[in-house]
């Protein structure tokens, strides 16, 4: 793997830093050897993160990160996914001063650098590669919706989620590996740019994808995956939440994958949508009914993110849900997803349950 630096200044550890913490978790792609972030410098990121030392260092800015890294830097990441699509003007002369450097440059956002004539002479100058992640492909080379998802006879589960930056992703993740674990052929799905530069090899970033083509990416995503590894299982990320006003990337998702199970991802402290702080979030009964309805498939369970709340008071709500709901609930940094891997695998994979299976697709 290339060495990366992740760029998240003043982000690490909240919920715009997504795509810089979701790579200090879990890549496949990159090695990252350190995060810049002046206002945790000197920190170790997976303790800042996750209350666990991981070794990967916070630096004060880039001249640091160049001077004290014990290895040679390939990669520049902007790890950063704000609310706005473009780039603060005083994060544009950092990445100015990474292409000065010969790092090559990956970022998110949907101000697309290698059309900024700029940026692009620069890097021609120095050799370096911009990599535009949300950036979507020609419409001649875009799909609308098929069909072909019928074709896909293995579970597929999506994981939805209550609001954005919620924590869908990394629940996935931790789901497919546990289902990996167990022996089984797992295969994630990415639907957004972190994930992408996590090293997932199927998915489309959908932000930026015309809503005609929306449903038909993400089919093709499922598709290609089915047809590429011949899984027993596959894993959808969710994006933003379908009761969410602002957007509509869940609706795609439940139409273009057409998931056998949903995994609801809530917050229980969070009580305004991310972004909105005006707007209430629906409650876990009005999203479960919106996503059974929509979808016409059904939540098979809830997994928390216990922001704001203690290990203690995060089992309490755990306790709480399951009361109430009657589904399996967990949270995944703090204790996996076994819980519903076993649950999948004797819902959706064992023989005696294949009949319900094909009810459902």
């Amino acid at each position: 793997m290339d060495n990366a630096v992740i760029f998240c200044e003043g982000q690490f550890g909240m919920l715009d830093g997504k795509t810089a913490n979701g790579l200090v978790r879990y890549s496949k792609k990159y090695k990252i050897v350190g995060v810049i972030d002046s206002t945790k410098a000197g920190k170790d990121a997976g303790e800042v993160l996750d209350g666990v030392k991981n070794g990967i260092k916070i630096y004060k800015n880039l001249e640091e990160v160049l001077k004290k890294a014990k290895e040679p830097i390939q990669y520049f990441i902007y790890g950063i996914a704000p609310s706005t699509p473009f780039l603060p003007k005083h994060h544009r002369k950092v990445i100015h001063q990474a292409i000065e450097n010969k790092l090559n440059i990956v970022i998110g956002l949907m101000s697309f650098l290698t059309e900024d004539s700029r940026i692009m002479k620069k890097a021609k100058l120095y050799g370096v590669k911009i990599y535009d992640v949300r950036k979507p492909p020609a419409k001649r080379k875009l799909h609308i919706f098929s069909g072909r998802i019928k074709e896909v006879d293995v579970p597929v589960i999506a994981v939805l989620g209550m609001d954005t930056a919620i924590g869908k992703r990394t629940t996935a993740l931790i789901l497919d590996k546990a289902l990996n674990d167990r022996g089984l052929k797992s295969v994630f799905v990415a639907t957004g740019q972190t994930g992408l530069i996590q090293g997932a090899k199927y998915g489309v970033a959908m932000d930026a994808i015309p809503d005609d083509f929306l449903v038909g990416e993400v089919e093709n995503a499922v598709v290609s995956a089915y047809q590429g590894e011949h899984p027993d299982i596959i894993i959808v990320e969710g994006q933003s939440a379908l009761g969410h006003p602002a957007f509509i990337g869940s609706f795609a998702i439940v139409k273009g994958a057409r998931p056998n199970g949903i995994i609801l991802q809530h917050a229980p402290m969070r009580k305004t949508y991310c972004d909105f702080p005006t707007i209430p979030i629906k409650s876990v009964r009005e999203e479960i009914k919106l996503i059974e309805t929509v979808s016409h498939s059904k939540v098979i369970g809830i997994t928390l993110n216990h922001e704001g709340m203690s290990k203690v008071e995060t089992l309490k709500k755990i306790e709480e849900y399951e009361e109430e709901f009657g589904l399996p609930v967990t949270d995944p940094l703090f204790f996996g997803m076994d819980k519903f891997a076993d649950q999948i695998i004797k819902i959706f994979l064992l023989p005696s349950r294949i009949e319900l299976l094909e009810n459902t697709i």
